[in-house]
């Protein structure tokens, strides 16, 4: 929902996303948002260009922790065979933490900052893609 005013205030609260305009009316639609923008034209960029963007990190990343949960617990896995089903620890918790901290933590980060699959400009000039 969008909201310029101080009477949109719970509108924007009970919204998904919230979008505040600073405007005329003061800024508590604003301050009650989880976006705001200065201006209405600035939405257009906002919906097309970051909310794509954001789309696909974010699509991108829950595959990738699948991704990562599946090739951990297939190690364990077959682990398990090697081992005799004797319930032994494959790794230390020490090593475990450490996988978790550096697969969890880092490529999300480097994915967040460097991963635009289409620039600002063509993004802005086709509103298509943002269907895709």
């Amino acid at each position: 929902s969008i909201g310029d005013g101080a009477n949109d205030v719970s509108m924007i609260q009970v919204a998904d996303t919230g979008v505040g305009i600073s405007g005329q009316e003061g800024m508590q639609a604003v301050m009650a948002s989880d976006f705001a923008i200065s201006q209405f034209r600035h939405l257009r960029k906002l919906l097309l260009v970051h909310g794509h963007w954001c789309y696909t990190r974010l699509t991108n990343m829950v595959l990738y922790y699948f991704y990562k949960n599946v090739a951990y617990v297939n190690l364990l896995f077959w682990y398990q065979f090697f081992c005799g089903f004797s319930g032994t620890s494959m790794t230390d918790y020490w090593i475990l933490i450490l996988f978790n901290l550096l697969f969890t933590s880092v490529p999300p980060i480097i994915y967040g900052v460097l991963d635009k699959d289409v620039s600002a400009e063509i993004l802005m000039q086709l509103p298509q893609l943002y269907m895709m």
